[in-house]
């Protein structure tokens, strides 16, 4: 560890302290090249049945063969807008970090919340935008997982599992955590909001989330149940926060582009609009000005029993150094680790611009080694 040690900010502190299968579809699909038969990583997508004719969707990632650590399976869990596969799971090299994980042995499951990608999608998201209130909440999503996590249990054959959220996927990662502790081992939160701070410079009170008639509430009126996003939309705040002018040298284009083109193909109707634009429920958005404007939703004071890794990009525009700092402070068993100049998207940049030391230090973390 002493060499993460040496480029990283790192803090420690600790305290004594059967879902329904709908289908199952196996797949082989290759990294970098899906046609590349030499690879060792199998995908099998699956399909849980919910109420209603609706579903979940999510993948699962390992090893073809092989010896998988002795540790519980790690569940990802994607942000406010892009969903799982485009997140966590591009068919280019470095783009991957479900591969990754497999491939240091873990068996992986990436999950698709209702509003999101192949899940089932609200019929409000099929109507005019204004018609709805903010759609998927965070106890939507808590429900959502309570679904997934009960599912994996069964494939894997653990009875509790390790979760790794980004953005607002660790928010809502937390949230279930703390009201359900006794199905997860570990618990990564990384670039996430917690209501460390009642200033954010973009999220919260002043910004386009604020309802200027009734200051202090999410602008329902402007966002409605659910929004378009275009491919370009993606890119602006990432290459922000990249601190050399040549992108290129922070994030390799390959995997810029699978991130775009996977964000659009997660949504069936994205081809139908001008230009493409794939569609996001708007309840993580109003989640979200909540926790900016330093409002929880949840407490990490209740996780007793789970370990916590808080991971923050240096550079991150989305979590603040106080939402960091908080969780710190409220969960019994935490570590923390600051990546210097690291962008909100370190998994996706390069190895070189802090996204060796993110995947070592979130394996080493899940295989109780931090």
């Amino acid at each position: 560890m002493m060499s993460i040690l040496r480029l990283v900010s790192l803090t420690y502190r600790s305290m004594n302290i059967l879902g329904v299968l709908l289908m199952s579809v196996s797949s082989v699909l290759a990294a970098p090249e899906k046609n590349d038969t030499s690879t060792p990583i199998s995908r099998t997508d699956r399909y849980i049945s919910l109420e209603g004719d609706e579903q979940l969707y999510v993948r699962e990632v390992r090893l073809k063969s092989g010896t998988m650590t002795p540790q519980p399976p790690v569940l990802l869990i994607h942000g406010a807008r892009v969903p799982g596969l485009a997140s966590f799971d591009l068919p280019v090299k470095g783009g991957s970090l479900a591969a990754d994980l497999a491939l240091a042995g873990f068996q992986v499951y990436i999950l698709d919340l209702r509003g999101y990608g192949l899940s089932s999608r609200p019929a409000a998201m099929n109507a005019p935008a204004d018609q709805s209130a903010p759609l998927i909440r965070t106890a939507d999503a808590i429900d959502d997982l309570v679904h997934a996590v009960h599912s994996i249990q069964v494939w894997s054959g653990s009875p509790r599992i390790n979760i790794l959220g980004w953005a607002t996927g660790g928010h809502w990662a937390g949230a279930y955590a703390a009201k359900y502790p006794q199905t997860v081992e570990r618990l990564v939160l990384y670039n996430t909001l917690y209501g460390g701070s009642p200033h954010h410079p973009t999220l919260g009170f002043g910004s386009p989330l604020d309802d200027p008639r009734h200051p202090g509430h999410f602008n329902s009126a402007q966002f409605g149940g659910w929004r378009l996003n275009t491919q370009e939309s993606l890119f602006p705040a990432w290459d922000n926060s990249i601190p050399v002018a040549d992108k290129t040298q922070w994030r390799d284009e390959a995997v810029k582009r699978a991130y775009g083109d996977a964000a659009l193909r997660s949504d069936s109707t994205s081809q139908l609009r001008t230009p493409p634009s794939f569609r996001a429920p708007t309840g993580a958005m109003a989640d979200s000005f909540e926790l900016a404007t330093g409002r929880k939703q949840w407490s990490a004071t209740a996780l007793t029993t789970v370990p916590v890794l808080v991971i923050r990009s240096e550079r991150d525009f989305w979590s603040r150094q106080e939402d960091a700092d908080a969780i710190m402070k409220d969960a019994p068993i935490a570590e923390g680790l600051t990546i210097p100049e690291a962008t909100h998207f370190v998994h996706l940049d390069r190895d070189s611009a802090g996204r060796k030391l993110f995947l070592q230090a979130v394996i080493r973390f899940l295989e109780n080694q931090f």
